[in-house]
């Protein structure tokens, strides 16, 4: 039967005229039904996207936004592949120099003779970037023949198809025939061999299959994933911030909607808003009595959920399976308020501008994650990157560098790159280093000191979070 065109249109619109009530009663904010019906040239594909989904279900966390911004197949930022390095947006540690990943193989093989020299290990890294750091540590490794025998295979754990290529050049690994023949999506590799080791990729860490002992590095990995933003209000209720499109006249205010946090800049298409009361995320997430007793009202906090699983994850691992790790990443040792930022060309930008075209990043909080892995293996530290590198022996490495040529030019390269990953004014500081243990593990990790009661049981917070 065929059904009019006009009651098509007219069931269309009433059914839409209800979700918009549904949305007001929730929200309090009447979104535009014309919303993300027409091109807009100031939106990228992804915001676009985005904006579509606030209007139809209404403000979104910036958890969720953050993982849209960064993964989505619709023009996700990690979906572009070639984001790091000089002509990229931002630059890591193992780019600048090849003294980074050398020295963290050192770190591995000296406490794999400290941990009676298993035969059978497999490195792990979480976000291997572009694989310098990997392709690095696997050639310093060769060092120690005794050690890079017993590396069984590399997992790198990574999502775009676009990095697992670069990944898979980076590290000199050849397609398998059998790759290509089976799999439909053959120039997304899965398994291949480079550097005399084989090499397997993930989606996610729950992939991870480990018949040995693992050596696991996450480097800048927990600073990307998704946070959650709350602040804390009168009667120890937690208001979520969420975003919103950003309109030109302000938000309808209802008992469970509080509007705009503050004015968006004609040139922004996202603004926050917060809600009145607890949200569902803020029952669920800040429902531990010895965290919310932390904080006072006015203070804002930012949580990564999904940190701390892959971190319980990541110390259960090694613990079982009797390895190491090593978490690096730029934070505190203390929970913090308001990092959430993105990075363009190297500046900093407003993160919620144009997603998907910038890198979307929020400080690591070291402390929230030693606390979730407290009961399942022994974290260490965090110290700073410098005092680690130094400890290991980076000007040793570098004079070995500067010896080996004469050229003037390439010595000042070399000694500016040490002073970039080492200088407290640069990345020395602000990147922290955490090792993890067994828990039934009795060395202590170098350059470490033992961690004290309070630190092993206790989340620290900054009072600089208002």
């Amino acid at each position: 039967m065929m059904i009019p065109r006009a009651l098509v249109a007219r069931g269309s619109r009433c059914f839409r005229e209800s979700a918009v009530c549904t949305m007001r009663r929730l929200y309090g904010t009447k979104p535009d039904l014309n919303v993300g019906s027409s091109p807009d040239t100031d939106l990228t594909r992804l915001g676009q996207h985005i904006r579509d989904i606030i209007v139809a279900t209404g403000p979104i966390s910036v958890s969720k936004y953050m993982q849209l911004a960064l993964t989505s197949p619709i023009g996700g930022y990690y979906t572009r592949g070639q984001v790091f390095g000089s002509s990229g947006d931002f630059i890591t540690s193992p780019e600048i120099s090849q003294m980074y990943g050398e020295l963290l193989a050192i770190w591995f093989v000296l406490h794999w003779e400290q941990t009676g020299r298993p035969s059978r290990t497999s490195f792990v890294e979480l976000g291997p970037g572009r694989g310098t750091l990997m392709s690095d540590m696997l050639r310093a490794s060769r060092k120690f023949p005794e050690f890079f025998a017993s590396i069984h295979k590399v997992h790198m754990v990574e999502r775009s198809p676009e990095l697992r290529k670069v990944q898979h050049d980076v590290l000199g690994c050849e397609w398998e025939k059998t790759e290509r023949e089976e799999d439909a999506q053959a120039d997304t590799p899965k398994t291949s061999v480079g550097r005399g080791v084989r090499v397997e990729w993930h989606d996610s860490v729950e992939q991870v299959q480990m018949d040995g002992a693992p050596l696991v590095v996450a480097h800048e990995f927990f600073d990307a994933l998704p946070v959650h933003k709350f602040e804390r209000g009168a009667n120890n209720a937690w208001h979520e911030i969420l975003i919103d499109v950003a309109e030109s006249k302000p938000a309808v205010l209802t008992p469970k909607y509080m509007g705009s946090l503050q004015p968006a800049p004609s040139t922004q298409q996202f603004k926050y808003v917060r809600t009145r009361g607890n949200s569902a995320s803020a029952a669920m997430i800040m429902r531990d009595a010895r965290v919310v007793a932390q904080f006072e009202q006015g203070d804002k906090v930012e949580v990564a959920p999904e940190g701390a699983r892959i971190m319980a994850w990541l110390a259960e691992l090694i613990s079982e399976h009797g390895g190491l790790g090593l978490v690096i990443d730029y934070g505190q040792d203390w929970t913090q308020g308001d990092t959430f930022r993105g990075i363009r060309k190297h500046k900093f930008a407003d993160p919620l501008s144009c997603p998907g075209s910038m890198d979307l990043t929020a400080d690591v909080d070291f402390s929230y994650l030693r606390f979730v892995a407290r009961d399942l293996a022994q974290c260490h530290g965090p110290i700073e990157q410098g005092t680690f590198l130094h400890a290991l022996g980076i000007q040793a490495r570098l004079q070995q560098l500067v010896n080996s040529t004469n050229d003037p030019k390439v010595q000042q390269d070399l000694v500016d790159c040490y002073k970039r990953l080492t200088d407290p004014q640069s990345m020395g500081r602000v990147y922290k280093v955490m090792a993890v243990l067994p828990k039934s593990s009795t060395c202590m990790p170098v350059p470490f000191a033992p961690p004290t009661k309070d630190e092993l049981n206790k989340i620290k917070v900054e009072k600089i979070v208002k």
